[in-house]
């Protein structure tokens, strides 16, 4: 009868395990750069404020709902400078920052917010050649906002009062729907974790195996039971 009473136990373990706690993610400005002629969007590997970007580069700012890096969605606008400085002649003394700005889609909005319209904004921003990335932003899309560890947490306001919140992960995302990108596809570690959101077990729920594990352990508990149960009967006949 011990080993009885263990069963719903063990079956309870399993099914805790195969229901983990989701994971958290975190609603914040991502940013990314474009070399001259690159064509396509990298994970920028420093802060707007200490990145130096030269002329004919282009920066790209992303509002969004991620886990980290890996899997922050890019800009859906391609990086392509001669477009986006093609109405601004090049100047002795400055330098031409093409910029990117996609305030990302309702789903990644703060509650009572939405992205402005338009969506998707660029601009080419022309300043001093030893401007910073968070120079070359100011100079297109004021108001800029940041908190006290430096944190970009609003372009052209948006959004009102958040700062790379942390939010649910049950809650939709772009990056659960990831847009189109007119830049070329799988050129970021962020599209390959996508890519991979497609294969087994990936909605968080318990695997086939665990479950035919508990299935197990409860018939198992059942047989011993009805056993038990007839041993009696014999006994007392």
């Amino acid at each position: 009868m011990a080993r009885l009473a263990l069963l719903p136990a063990v079956a309870m373990t399993l099914l805790s395990v195969a229901s983990p706690a989701q994971a958290a993610g975190y609603r914040y400005w991502s940013f990314w750069q474009a070399d001259a002629g690159g064509g396509s969007w990298g994970y920028a590997t420093q802060g707007p404020a200490t990145a130096r970007p030269a002329d004919g580069e282009v920066n790209g700012f992303r509002f969004a709902v991620s886990t980290d890096s890996a899997d922050s969605t890019r800009p859906r606008t391609a990086p392509d400078f001669a477009a986006l400085c093609a109405d601004t002649p090049a100047k002795p003394g400055t330098k031409r920052i093409g910029v990117v700005i996609d305030f990302g889609t309702p789903a990644d909005a703060p509650e009572g917010e939405a992205p402005p319209a338009p969506e998707q904004r660029t601009a080419c921003a022309q300043v001093d050649p030893a401007a910073s990335s968070a120079e070359a932003l100011a100079a297109v899309a004021k108001p800029l906002r940041y908190n006290s560890d430096a944190l970009l947490c609003a372009i052209a306001g948006y959004p009102e009062s958040d700062c790379g919140e942390q939010i649910s992960a049950a809650e939709p995302t772009a990056a659960q729907s990831p847009s189109p990108a007119s830049d070329t596809p799988g050129t970021h570690s962020g599209q390959n974790a996508q890519n991979a959101q497609g294969g087994p077990d990936t909605d968080g729920g318990p695997s086939l195996g665990l479950l035919a594990g508990v299935a197990a352990v409860l018939a198992l508990g059942g047989a011993a039971f009805l056993q038990s149960r007839s041993r009696s009967r014999r006994r007392r006949g």
